[in-house]
């Protein structure tokens, strides 16, 4: 059964930096894009950022490009999200999703498979 489980989600104050994990079992990583998304209550879950199968093409949300890195390693199944210059803004709960296509989407209802989430709470 596919499974993600994030990781890495704390409380960090205005500037500071956190790394989140999304471990990936039940399915064939490699063969799988993957995205992370985050969620504040009220809001709509909202893209943050895009990698394709192998890692050579990545698209981030306006709103962290220049601050958030997105990376994959398919050896250990696993991608990785390292926010830097946190912002309260930033403040939701972070989710990673796969998705089956290796094209580019941001849109949630656009991936097949999703983790629990893990909270980021960015404090001034």
């Amino acid at each position: 059964q596919p499974q993600l489980v994030e990781s890495g989600g704390g409380l960090v104050q205005a500037g500071g930096s956190l790394r989140l994990s999304c471990a990936a079992s039940g399915l064939t990583f490699g063969s799988y894009a993957m995205g992370w998304f985050r969620q504040a209550p009220g809001n709509e879950r909202e893209f943050v950022a895009f990698i394709s199968w192998g890692g050579g093409s990545i698209f981030y949300a306006d709103s962290v490009k220049g601050r958030f890195i997105i990376s994959r390693d398919n050896a250990k199944n696993t991608v990785y999200l390292q926010m830097n210059s946190l912002k309260p803004e930033d403040t939701a709960v972070y989710y990673c999703a796969a998705r089956r296509t290796n094209v580019v989407r941001t849109t949630a209802r656009e991936y097949d498979y999703w983790g629990q989430g893990t909270q980021v709470t960015v404090s001034s």
